[in-house]
């Protein structure tokens, strides 16, 4: 028999599911924080790398919970550059799992996956099994993963990208200067060609950006919720993409 909670929520679900389906809008692109995994592991006694591979196959559930209201693109928060920076053991830990995480990933029918970073600063062997299973072909749903990450470096490499080309090109500073727009910059930024980011997820009740998509999240919609990753449920997607439904978007006019 169903514990009395588990039902419960499952009929919540169903009712913020029907609440979706009546012209409640839903967000095109989709970005995710996917916080939590070190403290969900010290709170239930596991080890780092149990509390990773939970998220990690968060990520996976949380993909199908996209695909079914039809979201286009999701940008997954998987590894900063400050990331690098933790012990070699765990970062170790963090390029098998994530490895793993991302062929899985491209497994899914109808899934097409976009590496968005720094690739330089990702360990060589982490770099080259990633490579191995990104496209470029159409797909019903994009799935960019951001790895070796940092919101300032993307800007930084976008303008030496577009002062390189303009260069190349034999423009001179003075008209570089003079023409220079936020249009150009981005579309020399790691998510060029693709829509900004409507709503932007974090979980393990941390407010706060920590650099992801510093310049696509102008106008984004943000939602926190308390849930350490591993334990984010349907049940929170659902009231995130409810709640950027019911909000107003003025896009600062």
């Amino acid at each position: 028999m169903a514990r009395p909670v588990n039902l419960l929520y499952r009929l919540y679900e169903r009712r913020l599911k029907r609440e979706l389906d009546k012209s409640v809008p839903v967000p095109r692109h989709v970005g995710v924080i996917t916080d939590g995994n070190r403290r969900w592991a010290k709170e239930f006694g596991a080890t780092t790398a149990d509390g990773h591979r939970a998220g990690a196959a968060k990520i996976v559930e949380f993909l199908g919970w996209c695909h079914e209201i039809d979201v286009e693109i999701v940008t997954l928060y998987v590894l900063s550059k400050e990331n690098l920076a933790r012990s070699a053991e765990e970062v170790s830990i963090l390029i098998e799992i994530i490895s793993d995480l991302v062929e899985k990933i491209a497994a899914l029918d109808g899934v097409g996956v976009q590496l968005v970073g720094d690739l330089e600063i990702v360990p060589a062997d982490l770099r080259a099994r990633l490579e191995a299973v990104t496209t470029t072909a159409d797909c019903g749903m994009r799935v960019n993963v951001a790895v070796g990450y940092g919101g300032r470096q993307e800007i930084v490499n976008a303008v030496k990208s577009l002062l390189r080309t303009r260069a190349d090109d034999g423009t001179d500073l003075e008209s570089i200067i003079s023409e220079l727009s936020p249009e150009q910059i981005g579309e020399h930024l790691y998510t060029k060609g693709q829509p900004d980011p409507d709503l932007i997820i974090r979980s393990s009740g941390e407010q706060r950006l920590s650099g992801f998509l510093m310049w696509q999240s102008a106008y984004s919609e943000f939602y926190f919720c308390e849930a350490y990753w591993p334990d984010f449920r349907r049940t929170d997607f659902l009231r995130a993409v409810r709640d950027y439904g019911l909000r107003q978007r003025r896009f600062g006019k």
